[in-house]
């Protein structure tokens, strides 16, 4: 009995030393947030910490809209920016694996009149923005409606920017036919293609086509600094928020969901995810210059992997970065252009595993 009790007492101390040491990562993390929403001004932020698919942390802090003074919640809306290419690729993949794409067909295979040159971009190109398309034009109208014929119009008359293999060179009109080639492919516009084969068999119940039209509970509404001083987002026109460079809207609840099905089988085969997490490769055989996969980039940190991706559209900068060796992810979303959630996720993954801490910036001198 006397040792049983032992026992009991060690399992205890140890639960408790755990615990207090979980409570204060916990309160590092909040100050840490804290100070940079202040720093960066940022107006609202949402932040997810998951382990091995499960969710450690889901917490909302400062305003989704600071007019009427709401707070950001787990449950709270973002846009996705470039992070929605994440799902663009898989629907691509899922087509690729049911051999309705190749993912070295040309994609003139999949527009009849399209330019003489896509006859030499093929769909693992757009897929690794090595494939001479571009960004959108200066000169391009964002505020100009367009249908997804017109769109795919004004994409053909870009002309390529360097022959297809030959360098990286990130491209969201790349994945804006992507998504264009996904519904020539399955007769289904592409967001109803994830909603059915991606978000739906996920729960992930709140992710959708961004609209503006559309009464969408827990919307978060989107910031800029100008001159310092807070204004809401710039608009574009309905059909430029729905392309599938990047249109979601999501919370990080919806993308715990996300995280947690990337450890299985649930969606892909391993091999076609290991796929989109392996840097492109280019005609010489060497690695693109920016370590990008499939709707996803490769970092390292002190030897560790990362497979991640930010996103930045209409006043919402976005981050996910899966820290694969160490089975952790950290997602942090907010509502302010130029905000560089990036630096922290990075910081918050090192606050839990200090080996991913990056290195401190040096301070600069008045």
């Amino acid at each position: 009995m006397r040792l049983r009790s032992i026992t009991i007492g060690v399992v205890g101390t140890l639960l408790l030393a755990v615990a207090a040491s979980a409570q204060t990562t916990s309160d590092a993390v909040d100050r840490y947030i804290q100070a940079e929403m202040q720093k960066r001004k940022i107006p609202g932020l949402a932040l997810l910490v998951a382990r091995d698919g499960k969710i450690v942390r889901a917490q909302g802090y400062g305003m989704s809209n600071v007019e009427l003074q709401v707070p950001v919640k787990p449950e709270t809306l973002f846009q996705s920016g470039s992070m929605g290419k994440q799902f663009t690729a898989t629907a691509v993949m899922m087509l690729v694996e049911e051999g309705k794409v190749g993912l070295d067909d040309p994609i003139s295979k999949y527009f009849s009149d399209a330019p003489a040159a896509w006859k030499q971009v093929t769909v693992r190109r757009l897929l690794s923005h090595t494939g001479g398309f571009t960004d959108y034009p200066e000169n391009f109208n964002f505020r100009q409606d367009r249908t997804e014929d017109q769109i795919l119009k004004a994409i053909e008359a870009v002309p390529l920017a360097y022959p297809p293999g030959t360098k990286y060179s990130y491209a969201n009109l790349g994945y804006a036919t992507l998504g264009i080639l996904i519904h020539r492919v399955t007769g289904k516009f592409y967001g109803d293609f994830l909603q059915e084969r991606i978000f739906q068999p996920l729960g992930m119940t709140t992710t959708r086509i961004i609209s503006e039209a559309d009464i969408i509970p827990n919307r978060a509404a989107g910031y800029r600094l100008v001159k310092g001083e807070l204004k809401n987002q710039e608009w574009v026109a309905p059909t430029l928020n729905t392309t599938a460079d990047g249109s979601l809207y999501f919370s990080i609840l919806d993308l715990a969901k996300w995280d947690a099905a990337l450890y299985t089988e649930k969606l892909l085969k391993r091999s076609s995810l290991e796929q989109m997490w392996t840097v492109a490769e280019l005609n010489n055989g060497k690695p693109n210059s920016d370590n990008y996969g499939f709707g996803w980039y490769m970092e390292e940190i002190h030897g560790h992997h990362i497979v991640g991706h930010a996103g930045a559209w209409q006043g919402f900068t976005t981050n996910i970065s899966r820290y694969v060796d160490d089975k952790l992810t950290v997602v942090v979303l907010t509502n302010l252009e130029g905000a560089h959630p990036d630096e922290i996720t990075h910081h918050v993954a090192g606050l839990y595993v200090p080996e991913l801490m990056p290195p401190a910036k040096a301070e600069k001198r008045p």
